[in-house]
């Protein structure tokens, strides 16, 4: 299967929120695949983290290390710039930003919990970082073919919403849902050959989720690794028919 629809030849790949869990995960995949001629690993401290930087010895200047904050729009804006020297297009984006119950955040169970600066920190990293994020890499994507995906989650749709809590979370990854499938009507009419997309990984073994996984059914927590191929088979199944969707791990479309 090619890496997305339509690709021919070699992909410019960039992956955001690189350092941990999936991201790292994917920047592994990736990488192993012969068509990614170059895969920029972006996130606060890329070029300090340990895990990156075995991976860039393996690589060599396949792999480039940036770092960026993309809860800082300044940062987001010098990211666009100094990637814009060295690539004309971008053949994926894929971004695993996100926040459960860090740095502020919470897995609220109740109104009683919820307080303005949680919430401020959930829609900032969950919604906002991505979809500014997808700003600023714009003019790297207007050429075809180009997939733009962001990790949501299932918790985001509000359909599927039958045991409530996690407030801030859930509304967040609504929220960007919203943002994706927007950005997906602009986009087709920017470039037809592009695809915007927010896929659901499966509940995944990293920080974000550990507090939580004693109540993940068995078989149903998944290796970083196995997460990120889901994604990666997703990316390359989903072309532009299918933008502005939400989508599990396994193919299946969640409705909103």
């Amino acid at each position: 299967m090619s890496l997305i629809p339509n690709l021919n030849g070699h992909a410019n790949v960039l992956v955001a929120g690189a350092s941990r869990g999936i991201g790292l995960a994917l920047c592994t995949a990736l990488l192993a695949r012969d068509e990614v001629a170059r895969l920029w690993a972006v996130s606060r401290n890329a070029k300090g983290n340990d895990d990156l930087a075995t991976l860039a010895r393996q690589h060599g200047e396949r792999l480039v290390l940036m770092d960026c904050d993309a809860r800082d729009e300044r940062s987001l804006a010098t990211l666009a710039t100094e990637l814009g020297h060295t690539c004309d297009h971008l053949h994926l984006v894929i971004s695993t930003l996100g926040i459960l119950h860090q740095e502020g955040a919470k897995a609220e169970k109740s109104l009683a919990q919820l307080d303005l600066a949680g919430l401020q920190v959930s829609f900032a990293t969950n919604a906002f970082a991505p979809i500014l994020l997808l700003k600023h890499l714009l003019p790297l994507l207007r050429k075809e073919p180009a997939t733009y995906a962001a990790l949501s989650a299932r918790v985001g749709s509000i359909g599927d919403n039958r045991l409530g809590g996690w407030y801030s979370y859930r509304a967040s990854k609504a929220a960007l849902n919203q943002l994706l499938h927007t950005a997906s009507i602009e986009l087709r009419r920017l470039n037809p050959a592009s695809t915007v997309l927010a896929l659901h990984p499966g509940t995944t073994d990293t920080a974000l989720s550990r507090p939580f996984q004693g109540n993940v059914p068995a078989g149903k927590l998944f290796d970083p690794a196995f997460a990120a191929q889901c994604v990666i088979e997703q990316v390359g199944r989903l072309g532009p028919a299918d933008s502005g969707g939400f989508w599990a791990w396994d193919g299946r479309a969640i409705e909103w």
